[in-house]
């Protein structure tokens, strides 16, 4: 994993903004002007409050200072926010076109699961960066030979490392920074260090063979682990909603007029009943919850209603959900087609409905007694979308519109964009493949 973000991904950097090895552009233009990579600094640091903390770690302006940027850190800025902030900055699009052709790369690479198909399109897809590679930066002159390190000929062999130890989550790793990091706490003495590490990694090895002999891994565990499928003190799961925990705060909440009626018309479409039919078993005090927490490894998402606003903070609010939409919903003469689609959002109420009274059950015709948990959203404008990336672009916010809770699939973050005078956002979603719904059909 050194190979790209501890170097090839520096090494751009430091070839977009002239401090390459005194190297000036030759006959490119690849070189950003100083206001613009001021701008790209001062951005990527504001998207620290805007894209999740479950995205990577927080990244501070790196025009100014990389010296903390980790290769966790140059990771999340390759992947999610410079597709965003280099948008439009290049003199010639050619740059930002063969940038984006690397982060395909990258995401292909790791995807969790690889066929014989992906391992290929990786080998041929390197193979092409490197010739461009050559010649936007190296243009064939032996002047500018050292602007082709090793590690730029090592893309060359990513696939056949991938063939060779399967993909690259289970091989991009730092394990030797793990066990260093495991031993640091341990040493106690300045004088004798070496003896306060002999004894940690001695204990290590006796009590994982005691594990392993009389089969106490649990008893024997140093670390407590708290499985974030269990219900904690103050959480509530419904055996209605088994793929999700409400977490606090909880409030009561007393909706006006127009938010009610959005309440009792989403109701009427799914349970088919007409709106008087369903007011009179609504209370003028809801519950709201302030998060809730996607079981089995998903994400923690808030509620803008209950979550406090403070310098720091790193916003869980907008999300990803998936709804059926009518695709004939303009034509009411035509038969109506459904089909799945993808929207985002920022989440404004998390709201819980019980009908348990027999009259309701009889009203809404229930055989038992429900729970329904609603999600206000509202959702982004889309105005358009990257043309080879998952991102999309927003300035501003439609209507507030409802869907069940079960909807959201997971959190997505914000990028301020440098495009149109820095009024929009690109959204962009780290979840992939492994957090889409999928429509069955019963």
């Amino acid at each position: 994993m050194h190979l790209i973000w501890e170097n090839l991904i520096p090494n751009l950097l430091k070839l977009w903004t002239g401090k390459f090895k005194g190297l000036d552009v030759g006959t490119g233009c690849y070189e950003l002007p100083k206001t613009v990579w001021e701008a790209i600094g001062e951005a990527t640091a504001r998207s620290g409050d805007t894209v999740p903390a479950s995205f990577g770690p927080r990244l501070g302006n790196i025009a100014q200072d990389r010296s903390a940027c980790t290769a966790d850190a140059y990771s999340v800025w390759t992947l999610y926010l410079s597709p965003v902030l280099l948008r439009s900055q290049f003199l010639h699009q050619r740059y930002y076109n063969h940038f984006v052709t690397l982060i395909e790369l990258l995401n292909l690479c790791l995807q969790f699961e690889l066929s014989k198909a992906d391992i290929q399109k990786i080998r041929d897809g390197f193979c092409v960066w490197v010739e461009q590679y050559e010649k936007y930066y190296y243009q064939y002159s032996p002047s500018r030979l050292s602007t082709c390190p090793v590690t730029v000929h090592a893309l060359l062999h990513i696939a056949d490392g991938i063939e060779a130890t399967g993909p690259v989550w289970a091989s991009w790793a730092f394990p030797m920074e793990r066990f260093c990091g495991r031993l640091q706490p341990a040493i106690k003495s300045r004088l004798h260090p070496w003896s306060s590490i002999d004894r940690r990694i001695l204990a290590l090895i006796q009590i994982t063979q005691v594990k392993l002999k009389y089969r106490l891994h649990d008893e024997l565990n140093l670390r407590r682990i708290v499985s974030d499928d269990l219900v904690q003190r103050g959480e509530y799961q419904d055996p209605d909603y088994l793929t999700c925990i409400l977490m606090p705060p909880r409030r009561p909440l007393t909706p006006e007029k127009g938010f009610m009626d959005k309440i009792i018309g989403c109701l009427a479409t799914r349970f088919d009943r007409r709106p008087p039919n369903i007011r009179p078993f609504l209370p003028s005090e809801l519950t709201q919850w302030g998060k809730a927490r996607i079981l089995n490894g998903g994400d923690t998402f808030h509620a803008a209603s209950l979550t406090q606003h403070h310098i720091g903070r790193r916003d869980r609010t907008y999300v990803r959900y998936e709804v059926y939409v009518d695709k004939n919903r303009h034509r009411r003469k035509q038969k109506e087609v459904f089909e799945l689609q993808t929207f985002y959002g920022r989440l404004e109420y998390i709201i819980m409905l019980r009908f348990d009274s027999a009259t309701a059950l009889e009203a809404l015709g229930l055989d038992r007694p429900t729970t329904v948990l609603l999600a206000a959203i509202k959702p982004c404008a889309i105005t358009h979308s990257h043309p080879r990336l998952d991102i999309h672009y927003f300035t501003q916010h439609g209507a507030l519109s409802l869907v069940d809770l079960a909807c959201i699939q997971c959190v997505v973050g914000r990028v301020p964009s440098l495009e149109n005078g820095g009024k929009g956002w690109g959204i962009v979603d780290r979840s992939g493949a492994l957090a889409r719904a999928l429509a069955i059909d019963l």
